[in-house]
């Protein structure tokens, strides 16, 4: 447990760290604070850490039987009687309380981080908006739009506004009025200008048209775009509305009931890696006894039984992502696992079965 919490921060500090620089150069150049950003890197943490937990205890399944392959530990306790089974009893052991932090992550704090970063990142866009209504500065939200604001009043009045909208190659188009509000609808924030003018300007021709209005909206929205919080994303859902999809939960994530209920199951055999990783490993190193020259090769069979279950599980994964209906496909990458957990105890309880004997010379 202390080498997989050793192996496990090393990870989460390797995958933060470059999710950290995404993070800061999205939040901090936006303008938020280094709070705003440790915020994030916390929320993005459980993701991370359902990465990495997996191959940390995989990692220390391998160092912990190395060690004791080198220092004739397991040499002695077998000559003691013990078959390879029982010696892999501390491992599943291990495996299983793996597996019980992995279910904690993936059926809980994983939807919880999701559903509260997405609520944090519409805060942000609604603060960006906020950051809109200057007065006495121009500001350029997106290219090609120029805002300019001479008074707020604090009952939120927008006095003399000036916004000019170039992104259109045909026209360009310049408003200006006298007062302006901000109001908050249903598709964004929308921008109510009193008493102004508009002046279209057309490439083709070079001719200036002019309309004056009482009252126009412009959508502020256009330049930001708002994270749509009136849905949930499939990945917010807890494992248990997953196992039990209903017509309104499919229409709120916009998945089918069966794609719904296919994740619920990939979540339960994602957090049964967590039992298989260090079995396979501890079980690989077992084949190889004792040697002088170590358990190298083993070490590098283990990784690859390793890649070839995360192989198995990418191919189930798409397969079930094309036809939800096969969702038991999903434990398929467990069954494996401990299907060669199985043979490789077995193996190294009976090595002689697989060398090459050598035939017997009559006197």
């Amino acid at each position: 447990m202390v080498l997989f919490g050793f192996f496990s921060l090393i990870l989460i500090l390797m995958y933060w760290v470059n999710r950290a620089v995404v993070l800061f150069d999205q939040l901090i150049a936006d303008g938020q604070s280094i709070g705003v950003f440790l915020t994030f890197s916390a929320l993005t943490l459980p993701g991370l850490i359902r990465i990495v937990l997996p191959l940390s205890a995989f990692a220390a399944a391998l160092y912990v039987a190395n060690r004791m392959i080198a220092e004739s530990e397991l040499i002695v306790v077998q000559a003691t009687g013990f078959s390879p089974f029982r010696l892999a009893r501390p491992m599943l052991v291990f495996g299983v309380i793996v597996a019980l932090l992995m279910s904690i992550l993936v059926h809980y704090l994983v939807p919880a981080s999701v559903t509260e970063l997405n609520r944090r990142q519409t805060e942000i866009a609604q603060n960006a908006t906020a950051r809109l209504l200057r007065e006495g500065q121009f500001l350029s939200p997106v290219n090609g739009v120029t805002l300019y604001i001479r008074e707020i009043t604090p009952e939120g009045e927008l006095r003399d506004i000036f916004l000019s909208d170039t992104r259109a190659s045909a026209e360009s188009v310049t408003y200006t009025a006298s007062s302006a509000y901000v109001v908050r609808t249903e598709k964004g924030p929308q921008l109510v200008m009193i008493d102004g003018m508009a002046q279209t300007l057309r490439a083709d021709s070079d001719r200036l048209i002019t309309t004056a209005f009482a009252d126009l909206v412009y959508d502020v929205g256009a330049m930001i775009q708002l994270p749509d919080t009136s849905r949930r994303s499939s990945r917010e859902v807890m494992t248990h509305d997953l196992l039990r999809p209903t017509p309104a939960l499919a229409t709120e994530t916009e998945k089918t009931e069966p794609e719904l209920y296919a994740e619920g199951h990939s979540r339960i055999a994602e957090s049964l890696l967590g039992l298989i990783a260090p079995l396979i490993g501890f079980a690989t190193l077992l084949v190889g006894g004792f040697s002088r020259f170590g358990v190298w090769r083993q070490m590098v069979s283990a990784i690859f039984l390793l890649v070839l279950i995360k192989m198995i599980e990418s191919v189930t994964t798409n397969a079930v992502r094309a036809d939800p209906s096969l969702w038991a496909l999903v434990y398929l990458p467990s069954f494996c696992g401990l299907l060669l957990t199985t043979g490789l105890l077995s193996w190294s309880m009976n090595p002689a079965v697989f060398r090459r004997r050598i035939p017997e010379v009559s006197p």
